[in-house]
């Protein structure tokens, strides 16, 4: 099958064959055609990378190319102006700017077409400007058209068209509303395209209300990852994440890859981290200015940076076709999440590799994804020091090989360079250059912290019974992860408190480096979060005296309340839920079933059951050592 065969007309076959389009892709042979020949609505259900810009852009221009508006009427309300015929809307900047870049590629032999990209976060002077000359397509987020809408600057009343690229992004991002705004903002006759990487249940809310008699393509299967990506995870301890990312991108010289955080502050940290470790690494995040961010992705684009640390919000819409992984630090919160980063790599028909490193209590999500996307996760073993240090060490001598040489250009210089190094025969300059090229990976390797594995259902090796299994925890065990220490605040969810409100009044309010955080554990009226155990007195100092709204925040230490070796509670690990239970069998015990007997039921069941006590202060000495 070729473009001819779909029916794209001479104009576009020019432009599209000078970009290097030979054959349509799967999701370009069922769109193309469909549009060319009918107005029905469609819904698209492919990964992203696969050609959906050239799938539904081709037979948009065409049409517009060689079909006048609906009514004349529609054409003279613009006055002198080309009415705006398309609305192509995307869930960022970034993607905006590409899908304008396609669209004005592929109409190079389309005089007169007119595409104008519109987002937020730039000037709108400019924007107004140019939509006051007339605009054929506007490529816009959902956020800056209904400003432009509401400023009578967008004039939609001759559009027949509207494409909503990722769909699922633009709702995930919160622009639903801004989405039904915009579509009944146009005219009732009008073509909808709706493309999506999985159907969820906002996206069929879409297509049943504003979708008519719509025809589905599905490229793969629903809720699928990319079809040439392998998926592995490593699962070690939470302490040993940054070291065991070191190794994955050590073992694989020629990486290009997006590293995912699950926060602002996490990317930061572990791109600084990277960078001062040597690596050719940058964060993007939402801390940063657009400006920061479009040098970021420029450079990114154009290989000059290898690692890119983001959060999702950041990423989305940053479309490179050659990436070779995407490395998940931490597994993400829902599946279509996962379904979405792991879709940046293996596009074009190429392979890629979604590796996440992960710990023992993020195995369920592992198998979440497995079930979600029918695809096996594959368990790997992190690279040994040797291993590693092979492949870079051959990294180093493929690259001696194909230097080019400019021979004119050093030749004056060789005899002296000669003369210099003629004390040194063909195996001490073979050891001195590797050396020099290779000596970072030999220095860290040589002293390599070891990083064990984490196998769900075992112990440890420093572990002794009674000590929690696999890296589990075991009902009523709230002992930290090992190295942290669990400190308990009296702020929650009911304050508006969170995992990154936590984080921030953490490095806020304590002088010195950022601190790592570990587990964060979040309940209505207090939290639990583990910092490392040389950092707990910081922490705890830095936020001693803290005043939120005119409260005082209490902030300690939380005691572990995990089982003693001989199977039963220890001493000071004696909960609420455990002097529950006692109260509850012995109400059995008295024959005491009724009401009374199921409140120490219910009590017994619920880690924090109110007791009964005259000072709640007592209450939490139970739980957490006082100063």
């Amino acid at each position: 099958m070729t473009f001819q065969e779909l029916g794209v007309c001479e104009p576009l076959l020019r432009a599209i064959t000078e970009l290097g389009f030979e054959t349509p892709m799967p999701v370009q042979e069922a769109v193309i055609p469909h549009q060319l020949e009918s107005r029905q609505d469609l819904i698209a259900l492919a990964q992203t990378g696969t050609g959906k810009t050239a799938a539904y852009g081709l037979p948009l221009l065409q049409r517009l190319a060689t079909q006048p508006p609906a009514t004349s009427a529609e054409t003279d309300s613009q006055g002198s102006e080309p009415p705006t015929r398309a609305v192509i809307l995307a869930p960022t900047r970034e993607l905006c700017l590409q899908i304008a870049d396609d669209l004005e590629g592929f109409s190079k032999y389309l005089p007169g077409l007119r595409i104008l990209p519109v987002y937020g976060g730039a000037d709108i002077v400019p924007q107004l400007r140019a939509l006051r000359q007339g605009i054929h397509i506007i490529v816009a987020t959902p956020g800056r058209l209904i400003d432009l809408m509401h400023r009578g600057a967008a004039r939609l009343s001759a559009v027949d068209t509207i494409v909503l690229d990722e769909a699922d992004e633009m709702l995930s991002m919160g622009f639903s509303e801004s989405i039904d705004a915009i579509l009944e903002g146009i005219p009732e006759e009008h073509t909808t395209l709706l493309f999506s990487a999985t159907m969820s249940r906002e996206i069929e809310r879409i297509a049943q209300n504003y979708l008519h008699d719509a025809r589905e393509v599905v490229v793969g299967s629903r809720n699928e990852g990319a079809e040439h990506v392998n998926h592995i995870y490593y699962m070690v301890r939470a302490t040993d994440k940054y070291p065991a990312l070191k190794r994955v991108v050590d073992y694989y010289p020629k990486i290009y890859a997006i590293i995912f955080c699950r926060t602002r502050l996490e990317t930061q940290e572990i791109a600084d981290k990277l960078i001062q470790d040597g690596y050719n690494a940058d964060a993007l995040h939402g801390d940063l200015s657009q400006q920061q961010r479009d040098l970021t992705m420029q450079r990114f684009r154009q290989h000059r940076i290898q690692l890119l640390v983001a959060t999702d919000v950041a990423a989305r819409g940053l479309d490179v076709d050659d990436l070779t992984h995407v490395i998940n630090y931490g597994m993400p919160d829902d599946t279509e999440s996962y379904t979405h980063r792991s879709g940046r790599t293996g596009r074009a028909g190429k392979r890629g590799t979604s590796i996440s490193i992960v710990h023992s209590r993020e195995r369920g999500r592992i198998r979440d994804v497995e079930h979600t996307l029918h695809k096996d996760f594959e368990r790997g073993t992190l690279p040994s020091p040797k291993e590693i240090c092979s492949k870079q060490l051959w990294k180093v001598i493929d690259d001696i090989e194909r230097e080019e040489v400019d021979e004119a250009q050093i030749e004056e210089f060789l005899p002296e360079v000669r003369r210099k190094l003629e004390w040194l025969d063909k195996d001490d300059l073979l050891r001195r250059v590797v050396s020099r090229e290779f000596s970072r990976f030999l220095r860290y390797y040589a002293n390599a912290p070891e990083i064990e594995e984490v196998v769900p259902g075992e112990k440890r090796k420093d572990q002794k019974n009674g000590d929690r299994k696999g890296g589990r925890r075991t009902a009523g065990d709230n002992a930290p992860e090992e190295g942290y220490t669990r400190i308990f605040i009296t702020l929650g969810k009911v304050d508006g408190f969170y995992a990154k409100e936590i984080i921030g009044l953490v490095n806020n309010r304590c002088q010195g480096p950022k601190i790592e955080m570990g587990r964060i554990d979040l309940r209505p009226t207090f939290s639990f979060f583990e910092v490392p155990e040389e950092e707990a007195q910081r922490v705890l100092s830095g936020l001693k005296g803290l005043f939120v709204k005119g409260r005082r925040i209490g902030v300690d230490i939380a005691e572990a309340t995990q089982g003693s070796a001989d199977g039963q509670p220890a001493k000071a690990g004696k909960t609420r839920k455990n002097r529950a239970q006692r109260r509850f069998e012995q109400a059995q015990a008295n024959g005491k079933k009724g009401a009374q007997g199921k409140k120490h039921k219910r009590d017994a069941n619920n880690d924090f059951a109110p007791a009964k006590k005259k000072n709640k202060k007592d209450d939490w000495q139970q739980f957490f050592k006082t100063k």
